[in-house]
């Protein structure tokens, strides 16, 4: 089935700050035929975003960042979290350039190459984002420091860390990793021996 199996009945803004939240009054097709009845659903609108796992190939590293997430501490988790670069899009913005821009506006640095990975959805049982995944090459030699745009309240902490230890630590209970965080370095897990190849030849070292 796909979207013409859906009838919209009503939709209705509940609210309107930065997250928006509406509410639809629907029915769909059901799988043995026929509609349902007309079901209510609250949904949170965001927008779309980008994810990158950011890795050094030569030096065997990872980028990540540390920042506060109201999120975790709302679930009594701490509320400062290491995560992979990510970042809203606006509807006709291309997703390499934005994840380009996040990478810079939040590390310093510059994407040397960059490969998507997937496209996924945060939670569409109540949320309409979806993510561009990528892997993405970077110089992590001068990698550090504190970024992040001041006037969104951003206060951001760039941290290098080798590859295994760091992908190690989100799946052995030491760091609580979002979805978007755990999807970009998985891909980059599966995909690391061939980008490699890739990115750096038999010869090749950054200079």
């Amino acid at each position: 089935m796909n979207r013409d199996d859906v009838e919209i009945l009503t939709r209705e803004r509940r609210y309107g700050g930065f997250l928006k939240v509406e509410e639809y009054r629907l029915r769909h097709r059901l799988f043995a035929g026929g509609w349902s009845e007309p079901i209510s659903r609250e949904l949170m609108e965001r927008g779309h975003a980008v994810a990158a796992a950011l890795y050094d190939p030569v030096r065997e590293q990872l980028v990540l960042i540390e920042q506060f997430r109201i999120g975790a501490y709302a679930a009594g988790e701490a509320p400062w979290m290491v995560e992979c670069v990510a970042g809203m899009r606006h509807k006709d913005e291309d997703p390499v350039a934005v994840v380009k821009r996040e990478v810079k506006e939040e590390t310093g640095l510059d994407v040397r190459e960059i490969e998507f990975a997937c496209r996924t959805m945060a939670s569409p049982g109540g949320t309409s984002e979806c993510c561009d995944i990528y892997v993405a090459r970077v110089d992590a030699r001068h990698a550090g420091g504190i970024h992040g745009l001041a006037h969104e309240g951003e206060d951001i902490r760039v941290l290098v860390e080798d590859f295994d230890d760091a992908y190690a630590s989100f799946f052995d209970g030491r760091r609580l990793g979002s979805a978007f965080t755990l999807l970009a370095l998985q891909a980059l897990a599966l995909n690391r021996a061939r980008l490699r190849a890739t990115w750096l030849g038999t010869k090749e070292t950054q200079t």
